[in-house]
């Protein structure tokens, strides 16, 4: 699945798709975008501090991973959707409508 086409499929203006955390670490990604989809492993290092941070800007984001520790994820981020792999398009675009608030648009 194109996670990049399905965002732009749902009305995303700007998207971003990081390979890497070092991609990502330098950007002010809470003031540049809307909503995040952070997976949990990026470039083979965990993403759950550069979660932390979406947290504690308030910016809406959800996990979506083929990660398997689901209660780890609840424990830590609670309120914090994960949508696990194999997910369809619309699992993760009602993920992240929920999260921003809002319904997905049909």
């Amino acid at each position: 699945m194109d996670v990049e086409q399905l965002c732009r499929d749902y009305g995303a203006g700007e998207v971003v798709i990081a390979r890497d955390l070092a991609d990502i670490d330098k950007q002010d990604v809470a003031g540049r975008f809307d909503a995040a989809i952070v997976d949990l492993m990026l470039g083979g290092a965990s993403t759950l501090d550069f979660a932390s941070g979406l947290r504690e800007t308030g910016l809406p984001f959800v996990f979506a991973s083929g990660y398997s520790d689901v209660d780890e994820i609840k424990a830590s981020f609670p309120g914090i959707r994960l949508v696990t792999k194999p997910y369809s398009g619309e699992d993760l675009v009602e993920a992240v409508a929920a999260a921003c608030g809002r319904k997905p648009a049909n």
